[in-house]
């Protein structure tokens, strides 16, 4: 018998009742829904420890700490994602065109990009909690 493992799993093939299986309620519909969160209502809007944000939905590690700022819209923000984690399209919802960023392995939404971000790279990426996991670094050995 073969154990699956997040890498392992062809998350193509997924129905929507095994969606619905892995995530809780607020997970579904911001990942595989492209819902948004209310503003405010992450924990891990405050969350300042070393670590990495990883998608809720496949473990895919998407953000570094390091990039994480304090953007005052209420939800996660990032300058930066991890190499190749994140793709983009364009989302031409509620009468306007944004940016939407989702997970590169499961395709999960994650929320928007925009140009209104700090230095080095000038971006925000806005990111609903409900997606993300926060994984913190492990203690040093030494």
């Amino acid at each position: 018998m073969t154990t699956m493992t997040t890498d392992t799993i062809d998350w193509s093939k997924l129905t929507d009742a095994d969606w619905r299986k892995r995530l809780t309620a607020e997970q579904y519909d911001v990942l595989r829904k492209h819902g948004t969160e209310r503003a405010g209502t992450s924990p891990l809007n405050h969350e300042k420890r070393k670590g990495t944000f990883a998608c809720a939905a496949c473990d895919l590690p998407l953000f570094s700490s390091d990039t994480k700022f304090e953007s005052g819209t209420g939800w996660p923000s990032f300058y930066q994602p991890l190499p190749s984690a994140v793709g983009t399209t364009s989302d031409r919802s509620f009468f306007m065109t944004r940016t939407e960023v989702h997970c590169s392995r499961c395709l999960g939404h994650l929320g928007h990009v925009f140009d209104d971000g700090p230095q080095p790279t000038g971006l925000r990426y806005c990111m609903n909690g409900a997606a993300l996991k926060f994984e913190p670094q492990a203690p040093d050995q030494t």
